[in-house]
């Protein structure tokens, strides 16, 4: 069973039509004691960091509990950067540091959000990536991770620069592409979640 965190920061419709295609059993909730005792979580995000942030301190403890036991976790987009230390869209605001680093404005010169197709490379490897590479995938973001350490990088972009696309760490994965808007590909990833050993 699929557990998606509702904390109204999320675009839950999307992301539950994506396990629902690929026939995977999910449920929605923002019930902690269901969270707690879930194998697999995943964290959608639309929105600012700060707001995401006041949202989820009902759940921070289940969510690092979770990844502390190493049971599969995934974060999409926003919820890519609340796993960060800290964002510059929201200065002051801790985020999970669950990934060692923070997130910051896209590079100067390019279309700011960052929304439409762009090519992933694969950089490191995953098992949410597993037969993938050189795909396109769907974006909509303005800012981006910037982790401390580059081997938990799992794939980046070409947008102006290099842009962190994906991160992995044992069972804790992100995207900042959206998997369940980026056609059989972007299912191909939330499949490769689901088939995760427990």
């Amino acid at each position: 069973m699929i557990t998606i965190i509702d904390y109204k920061s999320g675009n839950l419709k999307s992301i539950s039509n994506g396990f629902k295609k690929i026939g995977a059993d999910y449920q929605i909730t923002d019930d902690e004691e269901i969270i707690a005792n879930s194998d697999y979580l995943v964290l959608p995000g639309v929105g600012a960091f700060g707001s995401a942030m006041d949202n989820l301190n009902p759940f921070k403890k289940v969510i690092k509990e979770h990844v502390a036991c190493d049971k599969p976790f995934l974060g999409v987009c926003l919820g890519q950067q609340v796993l960060m230390g800290s964002s510059e869209e929201a200065p002051g605001v801790e985020g999970l540091n669950l990934f060692k680093g923070h997130a910051e404005k896209l590079p100067e010169g390019v279309k700011i959000p960052h929304m439409g197709w762009n090519k992933l490379k694969v950089t490191n490897s995953s098992p949410i990536l597993d037969g993938i590479d050189g795909e396109y995938f769907y974006f909509v973001h303005s800012y981006h991770v910037v982790p401390d350490d580059d081997e938990i990088i799992a794939g980046v972009c070409d947008y102006g620069e290099e842009i962190v696309s994906s991160l992995s760490q044992n069972n804790l994965f992100s995207t900042q592409f959206h998997p369940e808007k980026s056609g059989k590909v972007g299912l191909k990833i939330l499949k490769n979640f689901t088939n995760l050993e427990i």
